[in-house]
């Protein structure tokens, strides 16, 4: 791997697990839309699996989280739709302390890697003030660019681009750390970052995509190459 100068992280499933803390946000809408005269779509099942194909959808980058719990509200058919997306989002957002867990080793992997005079910054697609309020739940303190505040959201090489504008690096000196092929690897990929899948849930790697740079399963496998990347600077 090149010599790194920063380096960027995604959040969810990455720095810290959420235990699905916007699908129970959704479910609990569900509850409040079904109780306003709203339309079920089917058995609780359906509704879950309707809702988890919604969330990944929007951490792919298909669409906003707004878009998102606006499609689930249509579905159901209840209006005004502005009012739902607010109840969603103040229940989300006030759900933090309770659902987000930090990976195992965090903390220490980000002091470690602030001790070496390495810039840090996340970048993730979802929505203020949820996503800042995990990030601190994960113990990051620094920069926390969401797609809902910038205006695009990860594949998107633009993204990106505003993540170096953060760091103030150039591409080829910046590793992006994320666990999600398409949305992370592959977008980091299009503008020149070296890339770091972070692979604990042990998933199999897109057969269609160019593959990471690196692969870990945990902090420590980073930490174990970022010496050497440090003494190169």
């Amino acid at each position: 791997m090149a010599a790194v100068r920063a380096i960027g992280f995604d959040l969810d499933h990455t720095l810290a697990i959420d235990n699905r803390l916007e699908r129970v946000a959704l479910l609990r809408l569900l509850e409040v839309i079904l109780r306003e005269g709203g339309e079920s779509v089917g058995t609780l099942a359906d509704e879950i699996d309707n809702i988890d194909e919604l969330l990944k959808r929007q951490r792919r980058g298909d669409f906003s989280i707004d878009d998102a719990v606006r499609r689930f509200i249509a579905e159901h058919r209840v209006q005004p739709a502005d009012r739902y997306v607010e109840r969603f989002r103040f229940d989300a957002a006030h759900m933090v302390d309770e659902f987000v867990v930090p990976l195992p080793g965090v903390a220490p992997m980000l002091d470690a890697i602030r001790g070496r005079g390495i810039a840090m910054a996340v970048l993730s697609n979802g929505w203020n003030p949820l996503q800042s309020r995990k990030a601190e739940r994960a113990g990051f303190s620094g920069t926390v660019l969401v797609s809902s505040d910038i205006g695009v959201q990860k594949p998107d090489s633009r993204a990106f681009t505003r993540l170096l504008e953060a760091l103030g690096t150039r591409a080829e000196d910046t590793w992006y750390v994320g666990d999600n092929p398409y949305g992370d690897i592959a977008g980091a990929q299009r503008i020149g970052m070296e890339t770091v899948w972070m692979n604990w849930e042990r998933q199999t790697y897109p057969a269609e995509l160019e593959p990471p740079t690196l692969t870990i399963r945990g902090f420590g496998e980073l930490l174990g190459v970022l010496p050497e990347a440090a003494r190169a600077r």
